[in-house]
């Protein structure tokens, strides 16, 4: 009688396929250890997953990235991971990235590099050149107290100090001047990381502003291309990485570690050390409640996370709306802030506007996406349901028609910023909440995460070591969301495993 094989042991089992999960696999693939990621979903990679509909792409997540010129942070970091000579990429328009525009029509660039920054917001505010001035310095000095944001092992333990974590955004801002247009316009952005007015930290602000400052970028045709080089980096490094793998709980031996997880359909993957890659709260749920103490277990589910989106993709006729070379903030209300709390009645008050970047229409833009904020509340009502490409699910028909009536919302206020465009548009279609809910894993759809507060900053901060001893954490809770804050977190994550001085080594010799 033939005996059944052994199954084999991982070094690393790695659950969820997000940036976070991907370059944790690269890294430690590349530094030999023997990898494998599940990811439960049809298609790997998080918030950079894109879909198609009627031939044009659409990006669930990434809209643009920061930090690509030569030398700077993410550069080294794609550089070091080997996918940066094979990531598409177009530079966007140097005079003019990012433009924030309020409901008069008036519109105000940024320009990339600090220089011509200042020198352009000087154009339009020329007494405010001092105030223009001190905030370019104090992102500058407040990036230089993150260590890894500058490719260094060591530094001053920002984590302690309170004049860097404490510091409010939206006060540092308004201590700089009077002038509340020129407050507005520093801040114009702050959907990039959902800003809350009393609670998002200085440094997120600096961090976020800093890397788009250092070389903003679209990616041509498409996000997903990170992951898809991610994936053929891991794989020939002898990783593995396997779709439609849904883990929901695991196996413990007598020490309290982690020997196994297994899947939906009962199999198992067995490992040395694992690493989630999913939000801290579900995998608490996903590694057994009573593993973990209930203090930290409390504070955890207790977090609040940011605030949710709602997504809207237009596609064009051929030829008939220009690729934008920036994107756009738009501002219906004064206050740049106050969109997040925003009224339903006159909703979308704030949204981010974007053209991406399609090889074979060049001149001319595909499709247009807009986003904007939308409380998790509103679709609770189909809560209980779910529906992804790999677990496909109905959503009754008044879902389709809330759908429909907030896409006409946005359009209504998409014809005030370029009158005419409704007759250019071919097709439209959304996603809400639920669908980030159901494609990201977490409980509400938020998009950035759990929220720093610079109030308690203490609180929202998450350790890669949980108290499970081979069980750790990584992705956008862990340091920072976005492209450049999820692959530190991930380096973060790896330094339990690798020499950190020799890892930030290779990086800088990329």
């Amino acid at each position: 009688m033939q005996s059944s094989p052994v199954q084999k042991e991982y070094d690393f089992v790695i659950i969820g396929s997000g940036l976070g999960g991907l370059a944790c696999a690269d890294i430690l693939a590349k530094e030999g250890f023997s990898v494998v990621v599940l990811e439960k979903n049809h298609q790997i990679g998080g918030h950079l997953q894109v879909y198609s509909r009627g031939k044009s792409i659409y990006d669930t997540g990434v809209h643009y990235v920061g930090g690509l010129d030569e030398g700077e942070n993410l550069h080294q970091f794609f550089k070091y991971l080997g996918i940066l000579d094979k990531l598409k990429v177009k530079r966007m328009n140097d005079d003019k990235f990012d433009v924030i525009r309020f409901d008069d029509g008036s519109e105000y660039p940024y320009a990339q590099g600090f220089e011509n920054f200042e020198k352009t917001l000087a154009s339009y505010f020329p007494e405010e050149k001092e105030a223009i001035r001190t905030y370019c310095e104090k992102i500058i000095e407040t990036c230089k107290r993150f260590p890894l944001y500058n490719l260094e092992v060591s530094g001053e333990n920002y984590q302690m100090d309170p004049g860097v974590m404490g510091l409010n955004a939206y006060d540092y801002i308004a201590s700089l001047t009077d002038n509340v247009r020129l407050r507005n316009v520093l801040a114009g952005s702050n959907l990039l990381y959902a800003g809350v007015k009393h609670k998002t930290p200085f440094y997120v602000h600096a961090l976020i502003m800093k890397s788009y400052l250092s070389g903003a970028y679209k990616f041509i045709d498409g996000g997903s291309q990170i992951a898809i080089q991610l994936s053929k980096a891991i794989r020939q490094h002898g990783g593995e990485i396997y779709k439609h793998k849904k883990v929901v709980s695991a196996n413990y031996n007598d020490q309290g570690e982690v020997t196994e997880v297994v899947l939906e359909n009962g199999d198992t993957f067995k490992g040395k050390q694992f690493i989630s890659n999913v939000h801290p709260a579900v995998t608490i749920d996903i590694f057994d409640q009573e593993r973990f103490l209930n203090v930290y277990k409390n504070r955890v589910q207790g977090l609040e996370n940011s605030i949710s989106t709602f997504l809207v993709h237009i596609s064009f006729f051929e030829n008939s709306f220009e690729y934008l070379d920036h994107n756009i903030y738009q501002h219906h209300i004064e206050d740049v802030w106050g969109g997040i709390d925003y009224d339903k009645e006159t909703w979308p008050q704030t949204y981010f506007i974007c053209t991406p970047y399609i090889s074979k229409t060049g001149k001319y833009a595909d499709s247009m996406s807009i986003m904007t904020y939308m409380n998790a509340s509103e679709t609770a009502e189909w809560g209980g349901t779910f529906s992804t490409v790999a677990e496909p699910g109905k959503r009754d028909l008044e879902y389709t028609q809330f759908k429909r009536e907030k896409e006409q919302k946005v359009l209504a206020r998409l014809e005030q910023v370029f009158p005419g465009i409704s007759k250019k548009i071919k097709a439209v279609h959304s996603a809400s909440p639920l669908t980030f809910r159901d494609y990201i894993g977490n409980r509400d759809g938020a998009l950035y995460g759990i929220l720093k507060d610079s109030t308690s900053p203490a609180r929202a901060q998450i350790n890669t070591r949980t108290r499970v001893p081979n069980l750790h954490l990584t992705g956008q809770n862990i340091s920072l969301h976005g492209i450049l804050g999820v692959t530190v977190s991930a380096f973060v994550t790896c330094f339990s495993f690798v020499d950190k001085d020799k890892l930030i080594q290779k990086i800088k010799n990329a």
